[in-house]
This record gives structure tokens, sequence and C-alpha cells, in this order.
């Protein structure tokens, strides 16, 4: 499998992942997900060179948005005064569940972002998806905080606010990288 920069023309295939896996939450009795995800900030993700898919051959298997932006609102000013990569819209085909992709992804993103010179690979979560977050904690991650309604560090509703980190690190991923480093 290989790792490529998601292009404009993939915006309709990412959407349809993400309204697969909102399905699927759904069904696992998660609410996360269930606001569609607008289109044209999709887009922009993908102009800025922050939306990465994985292909096994010319099938799409999954998709992760890895970026030096935060989302605004989570992390502090000292946090942000350190080097890190946000993860943002991990998400894999119901086709290639069960495959360790998302693990095999963090592993990408962190190895990306160390050799960026990175130190930290960052996340939010879903506040209420506590499967999702024991997910990110058998990966490495560290628990910072949970930001609920109305505790976001500018104001505003938090329903993704469980925030985790863990060092970058070199990791042997197992994909072929067909990205340029930024």
């Amino acid at each position: 499998m290989k790792i490529t920069l998601a292009r404009p023309d993939d915006v309709t295939k990412l959407v349809a992942f993400r309204e697969e896996a909102a399905a699927w939450l759904t069904r696992l009795g998660s609410d996360q997900w269930q606001r569609p995800y607008p289109a044209d900030r999709l887009t922009a993700a993908i102009r800025a060179g922050s939306v990465f898919m994985v292909m096994d051959s010319a099938v799409a298997a999954a998709t992760i948005t890895l970026s030096p932006q935060a989302e605004e609102g989570l992390w502090t000013e000292h946090e942000l005064a350190e080097p890190s990569s946000f993860i943002t819209k991990l998400t894999v085909a119901r086709t290639h569940a069960d495959q360790n992709l998302g693990g095999r992804m963090l592993d990408w993103a962190g190895d990306r972002a160390y050799r960026d010179g990175v130190k930290w690979l960052r996340l939010d979560a879903w506040t209420t998806n506590e499967a999702l977050q024991r997910y990110y904690l058998r990966h490495g991650f560290e628990h910072v905080r949970t930001i609920r309604e109305g505790d976001a560090v500018n104001g505003g509703p938090r329903v993704s606010g469980w925030l985790a980190q863990r060092p970058t690190t070199l990791a042997d991923h197992g994909f072929v990288d067909c990205t340029a480093s930024p």
C-alpha cells in the first residue's frame, strides 16, 4: 500500500469515506460526525497539501489529514509554541477495517513529523467517543485534557475536545510514501 497526497478531484471519495464512517459510528451508538463536513473546507485542506490517502492498488483505503495548524481554541499558547503536527479526519474504509491501517497511519504521521523536526503529534477526539479515546491511548498517545462545551481556549462549543499527544519518532509504518515532505 502507498500513501499519496489527495487531489481536489478526490473530494467526492473523501466525503463518501466520512459518510460511511458516520453511519458505522451511528451503528456503534456514537453521535460523532453526524453533521456533514463542508466540502469547501476539505478542498482547502487538500490544496494546502494536508490531506493524504492510503491506496491499495487503485482503491482508496483510508485517509488522514496532517497539518501544522491546530484547530482554534484547543491548545494553549505554550503548547502551540512547541513544534507540533495535528491529526484530523483519520478514516479507514470499512472494506479495509481490522488491518491496523489506522495505527500504521498514526506511525506514518509521527515519522513524517519527526523528519520535519516536529516534537509532538497531537489530535483531538470526540469527547463522548470513549472507544476512540482508548484506541489512541493504545497507540501511544497521552491524554492532555478534555475541553467541554464553552471551555475552549477562545470560547465556543466543543464536541471534539479530548486532546492527546505523543512524541514524534521514526517508525516502520510499512507504506510506500509517495509524498514529498513539506
